[in-house]
Formats: structure tokens, sequence, C-alpha cells
């Protein structure tokens, strides 16, 4: 638990329906709080926090934690910065939601934490963040940085640009991510299994799982899931081709809903791709254990051989990747007809 300790100290010191509620002639503003000493900021509604950047020099990448719903239930793991009870232990490079790759230039962005011994931390990569370009307020929050992927000598492989835009509908919230990479050498991200968008949830939108299950890595590190028998344990998925559950793993969708009681509420939280993403449509690496992540260049491994793409840029080149995800609380998860609505309005952002 001593790691567990001083990460904390470093941080701490739906359905249609929903869209119905919002009140046009008094939309509420977000307020974002910029802490550069903390490396964080948070963004607000009507003074309760929604989400924190944080981009600690401690920490292997940048990401958004903790997130929470309108109902002030926080939808993410609280481990390994912020114990809770139930929390599963496992895979503690699972922060809240952020944005990286298991293969560049064959570095392990993905799976690099104070787990990794240091003899062989020299495998893996790190994303560093340069420079907060915007923190602003207003009824749609903005938050923009630049951020350098390097190897552990700080080499830059990748310059990242991105934008964080964070708005409200009725009870429900929304992040759009629109990350912009730009290769300082010729860069290339082999087909493999970890990436690309990532969220680690809690525990109660967690899947059932009935008997312990082992996953390996790139590297061959195993890591032992532990079967889940807590009758609190309520999540399931659901992607706009129809698969649900654990089926949902290594498919392909233009979306994807894992949703779940967290109180009296149901919880949805709904990924969407966008048609100008690299593999589109993604294929979800959509886990029992509570990690929600959309892959689109993983495909030789959910294809089982039958495609490959092994995406590569050239130095100077750059691509783009566009995220939209939907936390939406309320009495019925959010219906089908509402989410491909959403999918077809952010599909037409540029």
């Amino acid at each position: 638990m001593k790691n567990y300790s001083i990460l904390f100290l470093l941080f701490f010191g739906i359905g249609s329906e929903i869209f119905a509620q919002t009140n046009a002639k008094n939309p509420r503003t977000m307020i974002v709080k910029n802490s550069s000493t903390a490396h964080k900021i948070d963004i607000s509604i009507n003074g309760k926090l929604f989400t924190s950047f944080c981009y600690p020099d401690s920490l292997e990448k940048p990401f958004l934690y903790p997130i929470y719903a309108a109902n002030d239930s926080a939808i993410t793991r609280g481990f390994p910065l912020n114990p809770r009870a139930n929390d599963p232990t496992d895979h503690p490079h699972h922060i809240g939601l952020w944005f990286n790759y298991e293969s560049v230039n064959g570095l392990d962005f993905w799976n690099n934490s104070y787990a990794i011994e240091s003899d062989k931390k020299k495998n893996y990569g790190w994303i560093r963040t340069k420079k907060i370009i915007r923190a602003e307020s207003g009824k749609q929050a903005i938050v923009s940085y630049l951020a350098d992927w390097t190897n552990q000598q700080k080499k830059v492989l990748l310059e990242e640009a991105t934008d964080l835009k964070f708005s409200h509908i009725g009870t429900s919230r929304v992040i759009e991510r629109i990350t912009k990479l730009t290769a300082k050498e010729e860069v290339s991200f082999n087909d493999v299994k970890d990436g690309m968008l990532g969220l680690r949830v809690t525990h109660a939108l967690e899947l059932p799982i009935w008997e312990n299950k082992k996953y390996t890595d790139a590297s061959g590190i195993v890591t032992t899931i532990k079967a889940n028998k807590d009758s609190t344990v309520t999540g399931n998925y659901l992607t706009s081709e129809g698969k649900q559950g654990d089926a949902a793993w290594g498919t392909r969708g233009n979306w994807c809903m894992l949703y779940g009681k967290l109180g009296a509420d149901s919880v949805s939280i709904i990924i969407i791709d966008h048609p100008q993403n690299p593999g589109y449509p993604t294929y979800w690496h959509a886990r029992n254990y509570g990690l929600f992540a959309a892959n689109p260049l993983g495909q030789k491994v959910f294809s089982n051989g039958k495609t490959v793409l092994n995406y590569k840029l050239l130095k100077g080149e750059s691509v783009v990747f566009r995220y939209k995800i939907l936390i939406a609380s309320g009495m019925h998860r959010m219906d089908n007809s509402t989410i491909e609505k959403l999918a077809k309005e952010f599909s037409k952002v540029k």
C-alpha cells in the first residue's frame, strides 16, 4: 500500500428523456480551475467536480481522473490513486480516462507504471505534458495541451496536441477528445491488443466474472483477474452492431456502451468513434473486469490475423483521433436511437 499512498498524496491534499431535461434559458457554466503547481485542472459544474485533467511529472501519462456522473457517483476506479472498498488492484496503469498505445517503435506506452521494474523501464514509453495552451470556463469548458511521447532518455517520437471539450446536456456529461499526433521521426504502431483510448471503471460497472482469468500483454507479463461474485456488480456492454456482454470484446462498431447501476440510477457510458479515425469502425477492447477501450490499430489481434494494419507515420506526418464520451444517469440506460443520433452529429465534427 506504500505506492498507493504516495500516489494519493500527489492528487489529494440515460435514456432520451435525459436530454429533455436541458434548461436552454439558463445553461450552467462549467468552471475550470488550473493549478500549475499541482499539475491539475479541475472542471466543475454548479460547484461540483466533473473531472480533473491530471498531468503530473511523477506519472507516466496525463489522464482525466476522477470522473463523476451527474448523480455524483464516480464512474472511475479509485485504485491506485485513491483505493476504495472492493477496488480490484490489477493493472495499476489503468487510471481514469487516458490515450496511448502498447507498441510505438517497439516502446510500450500503455503498460508503463510504477509497477515496472527499473531494469525493464527502457522498454516503456512516457507521455510528458509540456504546455497547457488553454484552460477556459464557459458553457463548454476547454482544456488544450501539448505533450511529447518519449523514451526513457526523453527522446521525442511523437508530439501530441490535444483539445478536451467538456459540456453537459440535462443529466448527461460529455467529453470530446481531439488528438493530433505528429511524428518527429518515422513511427510504427504495430498491431497489438492494448490501446488506444482507455477508461477503467468503478467496481459496480464491471461485468460479472465467474472464474479467475489470466491476461498476457505484449511483453509476456501475466495479470490474473479474480472472479467477482459481488452482488453490486451490474455492468453490461452493448455495441452499435448489437454485440452484448463479453461478446463485445474484439468486435467492431462505431459506438459501444457500458451501462449498469450506481446507487438508484442507471448509468450509461458511451464511447463514439469518428469516421475519419484510422481503422474506423474501431475494435472494442472491452473487458469484463472494467477496462473499456477503443483500439483502432490492433487489427491483426482482433481479426485473428485476417487483416493487418501496422499503422505508420513518416517523419513530419500527422494523424488525428477524435472521440466522444458520454456519461448519462437516470431511470433507464440511454436508448439506441439517441446514441445513433449523437453518433451521426459527431460524425460531422472536423
